[in-house]
């Protein structure tokens, strides 16, 4: 069995986070959080077949994925991860880590635009089991091998307190249930998305802030293995990968944009000091996955510039027939898409920034 990537990884970033290596992650738990429309649009379109993949589809897209092996956590729903992991044993003899979206706060229920939970002050909840992840039943045998042991924990703090006591109190209550079940887990702070008395400009602080004052009071045993947030802005984001430097930062792709928005994003947040990044709604947009993915490795692995992936990216379209969806003169502009939630950026680049990555996109990132 070859080593898993991520953990060799790990292993080198928990010492030092200013190692070169960089974690990569392709985010496939979007059924968690929409509906009919989760598995993304089928391109380029064709006359008389829905707009949307079909979830085998989907399936067949993180089966290419995986062989490809360039990503090293492919996250999933826990159905997904029941099926693919445990049954047909898709990620055995691979470096790639499964992982499952360990539980869906009330903000990410956004099944249907109109009629969505978006708005809605953050909620903890949990669908998915730890011990079904770990073992596809809730009464495993003694001698039952795990199969999935790595999630996803979410939280949206609203500067709402008591609100957040609760989303801090289901936390503690996470961590100490996997600790016991020997289940790893990241931890995503998503920016607030019903905030009490809080300014946009504020957000990136406040989540920063709030990051490091939670996290004094978790020992070594039940520690994230790393952190996926918005990119704060180099200012911030430095401050907090220098913080603790056994603490491996990542971050969240934000709203699909250009693709140079996809590899200027990551390519800035490298330059901060993040060591890991999970992408989903650029990857899953993308006119061809794997190819796309491709690039984000090279570019997070400091192979080349944004600007160069971008023209790599459309000349390997253009040779293997595949319609693009923007003009490489297009897709080779930065939008608001681009520069993450950076403290540094003013009221109206936030408020942008907010209409551009709606609260809709956040699972799929």
């Amino acid at each position: 069995m070859p080593p898993k990537s991520l953990d060799t990884k790990l292993e080198t970033l928990q010492s030092d986070n200013s190692s070169d290596c960089f974690i990569l992650a392709d985010a496939k738990d979007a059924d968690m959080a929409f509906g009919l429309s989760a598995c993304g649009e089928r391109w380029p379109q064709q006359p008389g077949e829905s707009a949307y993949r079909s979830l085998q589809e989907y399936e067949a897209i993180i089966r290419g994925i995986v062989e490809q092996g360039l990503v090293d956590i492919m996250l999933v729903s826990a159905r997904t991860a029941d099926r693919l992991a445990r049954v047909e044993r898709l990620f055995d003899g691979t470096a790639v880590t499964p992982a499952i979206r360990s539980n869906d706060t009330t903000d990410i229920w956004l099944a249907g635009k109109d009629y969505s939970y978006a708005s809605e002050p953050s909620l903890p909840f949990a669908t998915a089991s730890i011990t079904h992840a770990l073992y596809g039943t809730i009464a495993p045998a003694e001698d039952s091998a795990k199969c999935v042991d790595l999630g996803l924990y979410s939280m949206t703090l609203n500067h709402d307190v008591a609100r957040d006591r609760a989303s801090l109190l289901a936390y503690r209550e996470f961590r100490h249930e996997a600790e016991r079940a020997g289940f790893r887990h990241f931890l995503e702070v998503f920016p607030p998305n019903a905030p009490h008395d809080l300014k946009q400009k504020e957000y990136a602080p406040f989540i920063a802030d709030s990051i490091v004052r939670l996290l004094a009071g978790v020992t070594e045993s039940e520690r994230p293995q790393f952190l996926k947030i918005p990119y704060l802005g180099r200012r911030l984001t430095s401050a907090l990968c220098e913080f603790d430097n056994t603490m491996v930062v990542g971050i969240m792709g934000g709203s699909s944009g250009t693709t140079h928005d996809a590899f200027h994003l990551l390519a800035e947040a490298r330059k901060s000091g993040v060591r890991a990044a999970l992408f989903g709604r650029k990857i899953n947009r993308a006119e061809d996955q794997l190819l796309f993915i491709q690039h984000l490795r090279w570019v997070a692995d400091a192979e080349t510039s944004a600007s160069e992936a971008v023209r790599s990216y459309h000349s390997e379209l253009q040779k293997q027939g595949i319609q693009p969806r923007l003009a490489v003169d297009d897709d080779l502009q930065l939008t608001s898409a681009s520069e993450g939630l950076a403290d540094s950026t003013s009221a109206d680049e936030l408020a942008s920034y907010s209409s551009s990555s709606p609260i809709t996109e956040k699972v799929a990132q």
